[in-house]
């Protein structure tokens, strides 16, 4: 979410310039706090209600807020942009009447801005300054620069400024100065399936439905977007299994769709279904999307939506919500009202276990979050500082006598006879294992020392020292490592099996009955091996190859020897479905159910032209859980439902839980 704020540098711009506004924005006060009889409310929410039916302006903002008296504020657009179209132009102040001046910050527009700021001061413009958070070097020139031109400037001069919320708050960079003498104002998203598509009708009037002359397509594409745009929106609170990545969707991406719609029914005789769903998924929408899960999840939701079933009654949007007919505008709204089942994963072709697994993660991060607010100085009390500094010291005794020697990589390349493409793999997962080993050891050793105070305790050190005491990975140790979302004490665990498993292939480096895929630094190398030995086996070009997936219905323990070709691999897990090992399919999963264990399969390798790809889901496999950059491969798993289904489910292969 942008993080968005006003300086104004002379609180006027009042009635008795302008005239009274009028509000539909109405502030909900919170409790009073200290001083706001003096100061005015310290919080407010922002409430939009729809009065009428109509495309103003508090259909998409900017929105007029009256805090004090005397003292107006403004809450920006999407991009943190006063859109000309409403407020600017209602007020005089636009681009063509050269009075209102967008600079969005970034390597050499400082001096751009510090001429707007000056020309804008003293002719009683508006300017706009965006991104701040870009040029944090320049920050304390713009607060000495506003604090200038506050005491000599135009009545008329307002300053916006936006920025993105710092990550960290070591990563807080805008000046104190300039956050006390703004006002800050937040425009939260609406939550929730039912505010959100009543939102995005809002930005409609019934003029608008009337407006083109195939009104019944019109209509239906036009409700089907704004359900799709509701969707894409909300969606992200699933975290990754909703969104790979986080999107800054917002209404002109919906407002812009309708205007496209509108000009291809107008010049074509058909519906162009295809062309439409191109220019939304892959350019309107599509714009924003830099993951190609996504960018396919996007492509499925509108195929789904906007297909010629709509215009026969036939197109279900959710289960239990069909695609109205044909309404006015107080119709859909009405029947928004009347027909949209409860809010649920099902909305969005999601299983309810996305929801417990979203609220699981959000609870385990409040309780993380509260566990890292306890007292850490040493002054705090005597019998606390002993008993955190022997927690650590057990702990730190444990994972060094634990943790195994490096393993010795020239004997083991000594003992190789031929270096085929698995032992190669094997070979570089032991150095990058003594790579993260050697520096486990190194670090403990070290905060060893310094707890004993034979060596000065270094901020690296104290570092170390806290995750230890909160369970959590070291940084250094993380970087080296594979991604993992466990905790420090789950990870270790998960290390030594790592080890053991390592030591138990490279013993006679015979190839294991089954593999365990998890336990790599990089699968994508093992994958790789199966496809390298095939090709040098069967001399077959390498890049006209694919892998196969077969999923077994033998437990683990059943394998006693590895295939001829290919591989045994397991330790994986489903996320979003389950796999039925009677009916060999994906299926429904369970409730409560987040992700179950796959079976054993098979992995070979054959001619990319000879891939089977009827009835098949291709579904991602990932290292973890957060998806996103920890991707491995992708296995085709066969479904007797339409694979669209699992795509907006978000289903997916995990190495790790």
């Amino acid at each position: 979410m942008i993080f968005r704020m006003s300086f104004l540098t002379n609180p006027g711009l009042g009635e008795a310039a302008h005239g009274p506004r009028h509000l539909r924005l109405q502030p909900t006060w919170e409790k009073p706090g200290l001083g706001e009889a003096a100061h005015g409310p310290r919080c407010l929410r922002l409430q939009p209600t729809r009065e009428k039916p109509g495309l103003g302006e508090a259909a998409h903002g900017p929105r007029h807020l009256r805090l004090t008296r005397g003292m107006e504020a403004w809450v920006l657009g999407a991009y943190g942009q006063l859109e000309e179209g409403s407020l600017g132009r209602k007020l005089g102040y636009t681009f063509n009447n050269r009075n209102f001046h967008n600079v969005s910050l970034g390597q050499g527009q400082e001096v751009v801005a510090e001429a707007a700021l000056d020309l804008a001061a003293k002719k009683g413009h508006w300017v706009i300054l965006q991104n701040i958070h870009l040029v944090a070097k320049w920050l304390s020139t713009l607060e000495k620069k506003l604090e200038e031109l506050s005491a000599s400037s135009h009545p008329e001069f307002r300053v916006f400024i936006s920025a993105e919320p710092a990550p960290s708050p070591e990563g807080h960079v805008i000046p104190q100065g300039i956050l006390e003498n703004s006002i800050k104002i937040t425009n939260e998203p609406p939550t929730g399936m039912h505010a959100n598509l009543h939102k995005a009708l809002d930005n409609f009037t019934q003029d608008t439905l009337e407006t083109c002359s195939r009104e019944a397509e019109f209509k239906s594409i036009l409700f089907a977007l704004c359900y799709f745009h509701a969707v894409v929106a909300e969606r992200r609170k699933f975290g990754p299994q909703g969104w790979n990545r986080s999107y800054p969707f917002n209404t002109g991406d919906l407002t812009i769709s309708v205007h496209v719609l509108y000009n291809f029914l107008e010049a074509n005789a058909k519906v162009p279904y295809d062309d439409l769903r191109y220019l939304f998924g892959e350019i309107m929408y599509g714009g924003h999307i830099t993951d190609d899960w996504d960018r396919r999840l996007c492509r499925t939701y509108l195929e789904e939506f906007i297909k010629p079933e709509m215009l026969e009654g036939e197109l279900t949007l959710a289960p239990g919500f069909p695609l109205p007919g044909n309404m006015d505008y107080n119709g859909y709204h009405e029947y928004i009202d009347a027909e949209l089942p409860p809010e649920s994963p099902y909305l969005y072709g999601l299983h309810p276990n996305a929801e417990i697994g979203f609220l699981t993660q959000t609870s385990e991060k409040l309780f993380r979050t509260v566990l890292e607010l306890q007292p850490r100085d040493s002054h705090v009390g005597d019998g606390a500082a002993a008993t955190r500094e022997e927690k650590v010291k057990a702990l730190l005794e444990e994972i060094l006598e634990r943790v195994t020697d490096e393993f010795n990589i020239p004997e083991l390349m000594a003992r190789v006879e031929e270096r085929t493409p698995y032992i190669v793999v094997a070979l570089q997962e032991c150095e990058r294992m003594n790579t993260l080993t050697r520096e486990v050891r190194r670090s403990l050793r070290e905060l060893h020392l310094g707890l004993k105070g034979e060596l000065t305790m270094t901020s690296d050190m104290e570092n170390l020292e806290n995750n230890l005491y909160l369970d959590t990975v070291p940084e250094p140790w993380a970087r080296r490592a594979y991604p993992s979302t466990a905790g420090l004490a789950v990870w270790f665990l998960d290390l030594l099996s790592r080890i053991k498993e390592l030591e138990a292939w490279v013993g006679d480096f015979a190839m294991p009955s089954t593999v365990w895929l998890t336990g790599f630094f990089n699968p994508q190398s093992f994958l790789t091996a199966i496809m390298q030995s095939m090709a040098r086996k069967n001399q077959w070009p390498l890049d006209q190859m694919a892998l196969q997936c077969d999923v077994m219905k033998k437990n683990r323990e059943d394998f006693r020897s590895p295939p001829r070709e290919g591989a045994y691999v397991h330790g994986l897990f489903m996320e979003g479905a389950r796999w039925d090992a009677q009916a060999g399919v994906i299926t429904e999963a369970k409730l409560k159910d987040l992700t179950p264990p796959m079976p054993v399969m098979f992995i070979k390798a054959i001619p990319a032209d000879k891939q089977d790809c009827r009835s098949v889901y291709a579904c991602p496999v990932y290292k973890t859980c957060q998806r996103g950059p920890t991707y491995v491969w992708t296995f085709n798993l066969k479904t007797k439902e339409n694979p669209s289904k699992w795509v907006l489910a978000g289903v997916a292969l995990l190495l790790q839980i």
